[in-house]
């Protein structure tokens, strides 16, 4: 009688659990319930590369850099100044002064300019006197010493340019390291899904197992301690069952972190949304990783090492500006004068007004201090770059040691399980037959239930590896 008891539980009990049973052996497949819907890593990429609030940052630096180098390009913008000043005091024009000029700045240290000076007055400096009609004049003014080759001006739209460029490796590396760790928030959630699966299977498989040895415990054919063996079995499993939805739920929030929508506003994931069991065939495309490998890996459109290179760039226009610095100043002015602007030959040599301004500091040290501190930081930049192109190849070198070992202990997992479901299923037939005991059974079910949980690690642990080949090789995100 207790054979026959358990014989019909057991075969009741395999036509129910095989089919949850394919859902973590092998390849599995993603069969969602009825009202479940599977959010897909490309899916969930997809969001987090739109409308995540970094990933809107990391645009809204391309956006700084643009208006830097606009504001820089303002220092080569025509100038127009008017000075006029006027004096009346007891029904006497003391003097009235106008003073208008337009200046062109060039690349160089060379500035165009033209002005227009009308002056009267009962007291006015003898040195104002002007025709009645003014006075035009148009020259130019040129820095012989400093600011001839690099000035103030020069340097700041050069590194302007150079900062915009930077922007864009800056932004690749936030958009980078975003996607990084929002993967690492999806392949969490993906395991304590699967965590779920696998529990909820042999929570199924205990309970069948507890009603038989039960029934077969009433009739007298078990003793009651088996039963009791059994129900502690089925609880431990409903226990553990219990543990990993708290954890699916806690990974789910994570994920819910990098769920946005184009109007900024956050996402929840839905209790029926569930991850894509076969992300492993989406993964290295999404990830953009498909093909990469350490032979064809290249350290030349890193945007971290581009960053530096920039930097690099912005340092050294610094550095010919402190060098220019200990030049001294000589700034020369000419001007040809005329009362008729509109003939030409009436720009003559000898109607000029023209100077000279010199300065130069006796010790320098100033100037000296500071060259010693721009060459500081562009060696320290030097070295930091060749430091970060090490640490970059030795980490993707190490990483792709890691990928392959985790491919060869998946193999081993895999084979490790597929034995332990082999002992399993023959301890469950001696059982039935009488010739094994619940506590062996229960024994090889947590030896199965030990090493599914571990396959799930690993795999989590192989996508999080491949995720952090992503960031390591500096893959720029496609849009």
């Amino acid at each position: 009688m207790r054979s026959v008891i358990l014989i019909i539980v057991f075969v009741f009990g395999y036509a129910f659990a095989k089919p949850v049973l394919s859902q973590v052996e092998g390849a599995q497949t993603t069969t969602p319930t009825l009202g479940q819907e599977i959010l897909t890593f490309e899916e969930y990429l997809g969001y987090v590369k739109q409308f995540h609030p970094v990933a809107k940052q990391a645009q809204l630096a391309l956006t700084e850099g643009q208006a830097q180098l606009l504001k820089a390009r303002g220092g080569f913008d025509p100038k127009l100044s008017v000075d006029y000043e006027r004096k009346d005091f007891k029904d006497l024009k003391y003097f009235d002064n106008l003073d208008a000029k337009f200046k062109i700045p060039t690349w160089y240290g060379v500035e165009l300019q033209a002005g227009y000076e009308r002056n009267e007055g009962v007291f006015l400096n003898p040195q104002n006197f002007v025709p009645d009609d003014g006075l035009f004049a148009a020259g130019i003014s040129v820095n012989i010493g400093q600011g001839l080759w690099i000035n103030e001006r020069m340097a700041t739209l050069r590194k302007a340019k150079i900062f915009r460029n930077q922007t864009q490796a800056d932004r690749d590396l936030l958009l980078n390291e975003i996607i990084y760790k929002s993967s690492v928030a999806y392949f969490n959630w993906l395991q304590a899904y699967r965590d779920v699966i696998t529990f909820e299977q042999f929570v199924a498989n205990a309970q069948l197992r507890y009603e038989g040895v039960k029934k077969s415990a009433e009739v007298g054919e078990s003793a009651q301690i088996d039963a009791t063996e059994a129900l502690i079995s089925l609880q431990n499993r409903q226990l553990s069952l219990e543990q990993s939805r708290v954890a699916l739920f806690n990974a789910g929030m994570q994920v819910a972190n990098f769920l946005w929508l184009d109007n900024d506003v956050p996402l929840e994931l839905e209790d029926n949304v569930i991850p894509n069991l076969e992300a492993e065939l989406e993964v290295d495309v999404s990830l953009q990783i498909e093909g990469q490998t350490l032979d064809t890996f290249t350290l030349d459109n890193h945007p971290k090492l581009q960053s530096l290179n920039f930097k690099l760039e912005g340092l050294d226009v610094d550095r010919r500006l402190k060098a220019n610095k200990l030049l001294p100043k000589l700034e020369l002015n000419y001007n040809f004068l005329t009362e008729t602007p509109d003939v030409a030959n009436s720009f003559l040599n000898s109607q000029y007004k023209g100077g000279l301004n010199f300065s130069f500091p006796l010790f320098l040290r100033k100037e000296r201090g500071d060259l010693n501190l721009a060459k500081l930081k562009l060696r320290n930049t030097e070295l930091d770059l060749k430091a970060t192109e090490v640490t970059i190849l030795n980490e993707v070198k190490a990483i792709y040691q890691e990928l392959d070992s985790y491919t060869r202990q998946n193999t081993l997992l895999s084979d490790i399980v597929s034995n332990y479901e082999i002992l399993l299923n023959g301890e469950e037939r001696k059982f039935e037959l009488g010739e094994s005991s619940i506590f062996l059974v229960n024994s090889r079910e947590k030896s199965l239930i030990d090493a599914r949980l571990k396959r799930n690690k690993l795999e989590n642990s192989f996508f999080k590896t491949k995720a952090k080949l992503f960031k390591s090789i500096g893959v720029r995100p496609s849009l």
